[in-house]
């Protein structure tokens, strides 16, 4: 593979320095801010392109690693140029080889290629992608030849349908950006307790890492532990009185995620009978009126 960058933001950056640390030939980066093509070029090693025909020329495979909202646009430009035979590809997560269109006809194959990986830094990023799994769809001409490429790197490559591009990425989203705001709402509720904010975030980083931790050893079921595994009517009870008094937005948030949570603790405990708390997360009197069970 012959890898050229268009678009030198953080993923462009940290893939670009990744594959090139890892033995695959970048040929560099064209963007339209000289300024970051020139230091993603010189932080990968790789050449600097003034002219998009000058890169489609030397790279085989092409990664279009400019903003979701600008790709198609990249695209309804290159797709005029010499790209017979040429790999064209993106990382968006919300985007399928669709925005690609008619790629095949210009004799070229399409491909979306994504790190399950947040990249907040475009100079550290890569260091950790190694261990990151990557999704790809696209062209099938030459789909293995494209999942071989990572593969090698020491990833792991799972291929899927276009059609489930936004259920891939909205899961991505969940185990991401909304455990943000769960921690959010968490911190909240602390400092109104009397937490200040910084303190409120310290207070609850060892139960986040250590779920986290959890969840990564053992998968969700063995990690799930408190009120709603217990069956603990009287304190999920309290929870909905405090929260529907403070915050019923969140008390709303708390009954859908506790009743996710059931979900998962009778598949874990067959025997358990958590009628009773399903009735209470469901019956919004209950807990108004602080029922006792």
């Amino acid at each position: 593979m012959k890898a050229g960058f268009i678009g030198a933001g953080k993923v462009g950056f940290s893939l670009g320095k990744y594959l090139a640390k890892n033995g695959i030939d970048v040929t560099g980066y064209y963007s339209r801010s000289a300024d970051s093509a020139i230091k993603a070029s010189e932080f990968t090693g790789t050449r600097y392109y003034k002219d998009l025909t000058d890169i489609i020329e030397d790279s085989d495979t092409l990664f279009i690693t400019a903003p979701d909202g600008a790709i198609t646009e990249v695209w309804e430009y290159i797709r005029n140029l010499p790209i017979k035979n040429k790999n064209i590809c993106h990382c968006s997560g919300s985007i399928s080889s669709a925005a690609f269109f008619d790629a095949e006809k210009k004799g070229a194959f399409r491909y979306s290629i994504h790190p399950l990986y947040a990249f907040s830094d475009r100079y550290e990023s890569y260091k950790d992608l190694r261990g990151a799994y990557f999704s790809i769809e696209g062209s099938k001409a030459r789909l293995k030849e494209m999942t071989a490429c990572f593969a090698q790197l020491g990833n792991t490559v799972v291929p899927i349908d276009q059609e489930a591009k936004a259920l891939y990425h909205c899961a991505a989203v969940m185990a991401s950006n909304h455990m943000i705001a769960l921690a959010d709402a968490a911190a909240e509720m602390l400092s109104s307790c009397g937490f200040d904010q910084e303190s409120a975030v310290k207070a609850l980083t060892p139960l986040m890492r250590g779920n986290i931790s959890a969840i990564i050893a053992s998968g969700p079921a063995a990690a799930l532990t408190g009120p709603i595994e217990r069956n603990d009517l009287n304190t999920v009870a309290e929870h909905l009185h405090a929260l529907e008094r403070a915050d019923p937005q969140t008390a709303e948030l708390y009954r859908f995620l506790s009743s996710r949570l059931i979900k998962i603790a009778c598949d874990k405990h067959p025997n358990r009978d958590y009628t009773e708390l399903k009735e209470l997360l469901t019956d919004e009197r209950k807990s108004l009126k602080g029922e006792r069970q």
